[in-house]
C-alpha cells in the first residue's frame, strides 16, 4: 500500500466573500490546503458539500470559481489536486433540485458559468455523463468534449442511453487515465493522484520551459542547417544538413 510522508496544513476557505452553505469548517463548500515539506507546490482543493453529494449548485460553483481565480495568481502553486470530502462520491453532477427552482434566464446564466468552470478543470464530459443518467442532455460542454475524446459514434451511444460507467469501464474507454482497486482506508484514488502529483511536481514549469526553449532556439538561428532547412521547405526538396 502506498504511504506518503508529508506535512499537512489545515483546510481553509479561499474566497473573496462569505457564502452560506451546508459545508463543514466555517460553512465553506470549497476548501484548500497547501502541502508542505517535499510536497510543497501541491495544493489540494476539497469539495465539501455532503448534503448534496457535491452537486454543482450556485454556492459551490461560485466558491470554486473564486478559489481557482485566486490560485491561478499564486506562483507557489505548481500542481492542483481535486478531492472529495464526501465519502463514496466525487461529484454528483448538476444540482437538479436547485436548478428546478431557477427561472429560464437564471438557468442560462448558471450554465454559462458552469461551462467556464468546466473549461478550467477540463472535466465537463464526465459531468455530462452524470447528467444523462438523470434524463437530461449534457449542458456544460459534454456533447462537445465527449465526441472529441471517444469519437462521435460512442459518444452518441453514451449520451443517448445515459449509461452509468464504472471506473474500470471509464479507464478502458480512455475517459480516465487510471483506475485503482480500493484499499482499506478508502482513499486509493487519492493516493494514486498524490503519487502522480509528486511525479509532476519536479518537472520544469512553463515559464522556465519557455526561457530554456528561447535560449536553445537562439543558438539555432545563426546555423547553416537552419537556413538550409528553410530553403529546402521553400523549394520543396529534401534538406542537405551538414551539422553546422
Amino acid at each position: 500500500m502506498l504511504r506518503v510522508l508529508c506535512l499537512l496544513r489545515p483546510w481553509r476557505p479561499l474566497r473573496a466573500r462569505g457564502c452560506a452553505s451546508d459545508g463543514a469548517a466555517g460553512g465553506s463548500e470549497i476548501q484548500v490546503r497547501a502541502l508542505a515539506g517535499p510536497d510543497q507546490g501541491i495544493t489540494e482543493i476539497l469539495m465539501n458539500r455532503p448534503s448534496a453529494r457535491n452537486a454543482l449548485g450556485n454556492v459551490f460553483v461560485s466558491e470554486l470559481l473564486e478559489t481557482l481565480a485566486q490560485l491561478r495568481e499564486d506562483q507557489q502553486v505548481r500542481v492542483l489536486l481535486f478531492r472529495s470530502g464526501v465519502k463514496g462520491v466525487f461529484c454528483a453532477g448538476a444540482d437538479l433540485k436547485e436548478r428546478e427552482q431557477m427561472s429560464e434566464a437564471e438557468v442560462g446564466v448558471f450554465v454559462q458559468r458552469l461551462r467556464g468552470l468546466m473549461n478550467d478543470i477540463a472535466s465537463s464530459a464526465i459531468v455530462g455523463l452524470i447528467e444523462t443518467t438523470r434524463g437530461l442532455l449534457p449542458g456544460a460542454g459534454g456533447t462537445q468534449r465527449l465526441p472529441r475524446c471517444l469519437g462521435v459514434a460512442l459518444a452518441k451511444e453514451l449520451i443517448f442511453t445515459g449509461r452509468r460507467l464504472s471506473g474500470t469501464e471509464a479507464h478502458a474507454l480512455g475517459l480516465v487515465n487510471h483506475a485503482v482497486a480500493q484499499n482499506e482506508e478508502g482513499d486509493a484514488a487519492y493516493q494514486r493522484a498524490r503519487a502522480l502529483a509528486q511525479e509532476i511536481l519536479p518537472q520544469v514549469d512553463i515559464v522556465s520551459g519557455m526561457a530554456i526553449e528561447g535560449m536553445c532556439y537562439a543558438q539555432n538561428i545563426p546555423t547553416r542547417d537552419r537556413l538550409e532547412g528553410m530553403a529546402a521547405f521553400r523549394e520543396k526538396r529534401p534538406p542537405k544538413f551538414v551539422g553546422k
